[in-house]
C-alpha cells in the first residue's frame, strides 16, 4: 500500500480511490480536465496586486500587507505552501509591525483556483491565527469551494510528487 502523505488525514476508502487513479495513470488527466485554466500571476508584483485585490474585497478593515512574494525555499525549509508572518521593528519610540505573505513557487505554475485557495488561506490568517471553525468560515466566505479546492490541491501535489520521482 502506497503512502499518500498529502492525504494522510483522509479516510482509507478515499485514499484507496486515489491509489486506483494513480495506478491507472488517470490522476493527471483528471486534474488537467478539471483545472485546465492556469493563472497569469507570474512575478511578485503581480502576486502582491492579486492578493491586495482579494484583501480589499473581503478584508478591508484588516492590517495592511507590506510584502507578498513567491518563496522558493518554503517547501524545503518550512514544510508549508504559504506563510503569514508579522515582523515587528522598533523605529524610534514606536513599534512598527509589517505583515508578509510568502507563497511557495509551486503555485507560480499551478492552476488558477489553487493559487486563489492558498492566497485566501493566508489572508484568513490576518483575522484568525489558528485553524479553527472561524478560520475555515472566513476561508469559505472568500472562496465558496475552499474545502474542495484544498482536497484537489492535495491531489495535485500528490501528482506532482509522483511525476517528479
Amino acid at each position: 500500500m502506497t503512502a499518500l502523505k498529502y492525504l494522510a488525514g483522509y479516510p482509507d476508502a478515499l485514499q484507496q480511490q486515489v491509489r486506483e487513479l494513480i495506478a491507472g495513470d488517470r490522476l493527471g488527466p483528471w486534474l488537467e480536465r478539471r483545472y485546465a485554466q492556469l493563472h497569469t500571476v507570474r512575478n511578485d508584483r503581480q502576486l502582491y496586486d492579486y492578493t491586495q485585490g482579494l484583501k480589499e474585497r473581503y478584508l478591508r478593515q484588516s492590517a495592511p500587507l507590506s510584502k507578498v512574494i513567491y518563496d522558493s525555499r518554503l517547501q524545503v525549509l518550512k514544510h508549508a505552501l504559504g506563510t503569514h508572518t508579522t515582523v515587528s521593528r522598533v523605529q524610534g519610540s514606536k513599534l512598527k509591525a509589517s505583515r508578509e505573505i510568502r507563497i511557495a513557487t509551486v503555485f507560480r505554475e499551478a492552476p488558477a483556483p489553487f493559487l486563489k485557495m492558498i492566497v485566501v488561506h493566508e489572508l484568513a490568517h490576518l483575522k484568525e491565527s489558528d485553524h479553527n471553525k472561524a478560520f475555515y468560515q472566513l476561508c469559505t466566505h472568500m472562496e465558496a469551494d475552499y474545502h474542495q479546492l484544498e482536497f484537489d490541491l492535495r491531489l495535485y501535489l500528490t501528482h506532482l510528487e509522483r511525476t517528479a520521482a
